[in-house]
């Protein structure tokens, strides 16, 4: 039997009914090197607290569903070497086998799911890959979000992807796309893909009114909100598009694929960006942290009037 283990602080919050929000730890394991791994995650987790919530890192680690993680654990997880990378395909396995795994969103959302958590924070979520039409590498993320009711805040899908596809398979999967606070849909790094959002929303407590109707109406699923990153921090989307195209060519010409596209193809954009995409990542996941833990208060307003 699966047992989630709850840190004492998520704890305490469950028992005084402060809202939680939900953290990936794929992003501490596979999507930063050490030592900006740990230190983000801890950043991030500041602000949610800064913010009024409570945060709740997930990870699967020692055969347990670990929502939140006190210090010497995220220390742990952020130091690991071989961390099981999670999804809904792989979670079982690695909690039968009692070894280490991040969560990806999917996962991430499965498991806030089952720790009564509807909000989550994270960086991008996954999508279409280039070339699917022909290697059919689409996240299991899509099909998560429409089929697990939790809120996911994400800068978008991340800018590595075939974003008009990613945007078509969402609309097929009665997927809420909603751009807080403008009508382009934002692309990780750059807050507009050339593409328009096919809702907009402008306030923490609009998206929780949208999510509880959807509770209300029996929907299935979750919805997407799409945060654009802060403008300072952002590297145009016309900058990006060479660097990115150059690095799926190397990542063709290496043969990679499946799990291994992403991280490959984020840390040689790390590379060719000379470590700016690393810095517009970690500012994006924070603006995430922030809008979550508001959606995450408002969410326990509205369940209270």
């Amino acid at each position: 039997m699966y047992s989630l283990t709850f840190s004492a602080e998520t704890a305490a919050a469950r028992g005084a009914r402060m809202p939680l929000v939900a953290l990936e730890s794929t992003i501490i394991t596979h999507g930063m090197p050490w030592p900006q791994n740990l230190d983000t995650a801890r950043m991030v987790e500041e602000d949610i607290r800064a913010a009024g919530a409570v945060p709740a890192t997930i990870a699967v680690m020692d055969g347990r569903i670990h929502i939140g993680l006190d210090a010497p654990e995220l220390e742990r997880l952020a130091r690991a070497e071989n961390v099981m990378k999670l999804s809904r395909a792989d979670l079982a396995v690695c909690l039968a086998q009692g070894r280490i795994g991040a969560t990806t969103v999917a996962a991430t959302m499965i498991c806030a799911h089952l720790a009564g958590i509807p909000v989550f924070a994270t960086g991008g979520i996954g999508g279409v890959h280039k070339g699917a039409e022909s290697s059919f590498d689409i996240s299991a993320d899509l099909q998560e979000l429409a089929r697990t009711p939790v809120t996911v805040v994400a800068a978008g899908a991340k800018a590595i992807l075939d974003l008009p596809k990613t945007l078509e398979v969402l609309e097929t999967l009665g997927v809420p796309v909603i751009a807080h606070g403008q009508d382009a849909l934002p692309a990780f790094w750059s807050r507009d893909s050339g593409l328009a959002a096919p809702l907009r929303l402008d306030s923490a407590r609009d998206i929780a009114r949208a999510h509880r109707m959807r509770a209300e109406l029996g929907l299935a699923g979750g919805q997407l909100v799409a945060n654009p990153i802060p403008g300072d921090d952002e590297i145009p989307a016309e900058t990006l598009a060479p660097l990115i195209a150059r690095a799926q060519s190397e990542a063709e010409a290496a043969g990679i694929a499946a799990k291994a596209v992403t991280p490959y193809l984020l840390g040689r954009i790390h590379a060719l960006t000379e470590g700016r995409s690393l810095a517009a990542n970690i500012a994006l996941v924070r603006n995430n942290a922030r809008l979550a833990a508001a959606i995450a208060i408002a969410l326990q307003d509205l369940a209270s009037e």
